[in-house]
């Protein structure tokens, strides 16, 4: 690569930001994932970041070191922001390609490799009056003059997931996952095999944090396991948070043992757990702006984006009259995804008890969303059968330029910009 005050490279740096601006493109056409993998947003903010240090690049002795200054500074944030996506991005070659070309460029530029970085974008945060700041609904009334749009999250059964924009998955995940990852909330979920041989895997744990949060609440964790839902926080409380005679976190219960209400005014969120049959299910009504406050490292929510496309798992057509159809078709009525959940859960495991998640489910879903319209969704996200597959719903022609762009791209690093 040529010094910075060549007239070549300043010829060339239009027609590489060109190339560089045509991948992001390619990439916001084609890509089925990039909720999960977030190189594309890592590769824009570079982008960025590298035009705005002006078209007087190198010109001049003392613009080079004022350009180097700048430009170390672009590569130090692109390196955060994908080591913020690397557990997202495991297998993808754009990021695997972005990471070299990032050490290549900051051994080449003698950039070091700690030092000042770009801010990181603001929060979407909802300030509060401060006498109704426990409050959320009614301080959110009185700043906006409107109620607050609630969202709704329930994962159930083998498991399935209703997102928070409405679509319906049914996943293969194992392990630990994230449902819910923000500012003020986070909720985990582990899944595992069900016993007797069964294909199926069921929620076994979950776990609830509750973060510290002004004058409202000091962190407060609930914790649930099969056989084991109790009315109460892990230090055995029913209620947290007392300002002014109100609690702003509080348990209830309807049945000892197998639910848990936990009622959370100061970010006007209400969570359900139940247990129905061997399988534990948790049920979310939150505020859009709760929902969306996290950061760029908290990328992995089933709530928010679903299982990775790779996990999802694709319903079998129902078979009517047959006893698992005639047995959900009492149960729900209504041929939506909740009956496909049913019949799919019924018929994995043979265990009616564990087809009832699927009802449950549904009645929290009614007690939780206001719009009777958004009750019952008949149709659920395009699924990937296996990993191998990777994302067969993309057009052959979308594969090819999808792998071209990741080609361009790891040349586009390779010479530097």
């Amino acid at each position: 690569m040529g010094a910075l005050g060549s007239s070549s490279y300043i010829i060339e740096l239009p027609w590489k930001h060109s190339v560089l601006l045509a991948l992001l493109l390619s990439h916001l056409c084609c890509l089925q994932v990039w909720a999960q993998c977030k190189i594309l947003k890592c590769n824009s903010e570079f982008v960025a970041a590298t035009l705005d240090l002006g078209g007087g690049v190198g010109i001049g002795g003392g613009g080079g070191s004022q350009y180097n200054a700048g430009y170390c500074s672009a590569l130090r944030s692109y390196a955060q922001c994908t080591r913020r996506t690397a557990r997202a991005c495991r297998g993808d070659l754009a990021y695997h390609s972005a990471v070299q070309g990032i050490e290549d460029l900051l051994m080449q530029h003698g950039c070091p490799k700690t030092g000042p970085t770009a801010r990181p974008p603001r929060l979407p945060m909802a300030p509060v009056p401060p006498r109704d700041a426990c409050f959320y609904e009614r301080s959110y009334v009185q700043r906006e003059g409107r109620s607050p749009e609630y969202l709704h999250c329930a994962v159930f059964g083998d498991p399935h997931v209703r997102t928070f924009h409405d679509e319906f998955q049914t996943c293969a995940v194992k392990g630990a996952w994230p449902l819910i990852d923000s500012q003020y909330l986070s909720v985990q979920a582990t899944s595992a095999p069900m016993p007797g041989g069964a294909s199926a895997t069921a929620l076994t744990e979950i776990t609830i944090i509750f973060k510290n949060w002004r004058e409202c609440i000091e962190q407060q964790i609930y914790h649930a396991e099969l056989d084991n839902v109790p009315p109460a926080f892990v230090d055995g409380s029913v209620a947290s948070g007392e300002r002014r005679g109100h609690h702003s976190l509080r348990v209830s219960t309807e049945a000892p043992g197998r639910h848990a209400h936990i009622n959370a005014t100061h970010i006007g969120t209400s969570v359900v757990v139940r247990q129905s049959g061997r399988s534990l299910s948790v049920s979310v009504r939150a505020p859009r702006p709760i929902v969306d406050s996290f950061s760029p490292e908290q990328d992995l929510q089933l709530c928010r984006w679903g299982c990775p496309a790779n996990q999802r798992l694709e319903h079998p057509p129902p078979q009517p009259g047959t006893a698992a159809y005639a047995h959900c078709s009492a149960m729900l009525p209504a041929k939506d995804m909740y009956f496909q959940a049913c019949l799919f859960d019924l018929v994995t495991t043979g265990d009616v008890n564990f087809s009832a998640s699927a009802l449950v489910a549904l009645q929290d879903a009614r007690g939780m969303i206001a719009d009777g319209s958004r009750l019952h969704l008949m149709s659920a996200s395009p699924a990937a059968p296996s990993p191998a597959l990777g994302h067969p719903w993309r057009p052959a022609h979308a594969l090819l330029v999808t792998a071209l762009a990741h080609v361009l791209l790891a040349a586009f690093l390779e010479q530097g910009v």
